[in-house]
């Protein structure tokens, strides 16, 4: 009886590592995701103002 409590605590035990397991994992690439749309956005507001700048250039130059 004791061998079988011990296999069913170890079950259990095992369960709930990864139930704990699969919640960090999805956090994790939850904060990834997080981190790839934060750059992103950097990329597009960088994009923005480089573009504006070169404009700019163009107009003081009358370049167009």
């Amino acid at each position: 009886m004791d061998s079988t409590k011990g296999s069913y605590k170890a079950g259990e035990a095992k369960g709930e590592v990864q139930a704990k397991t699969e919640k960090m994992m999805d956090k994790a690439g939850d904060t990834c995701q997080s981190a790839k749309e934060s750059c992103q956005n950097a990329g597009d507001q960088i994009k923005a103002k480089a573009q504006g700048a070169a404009e700019a250039v163009k107009d003081a130059t009358g370049n167009k």
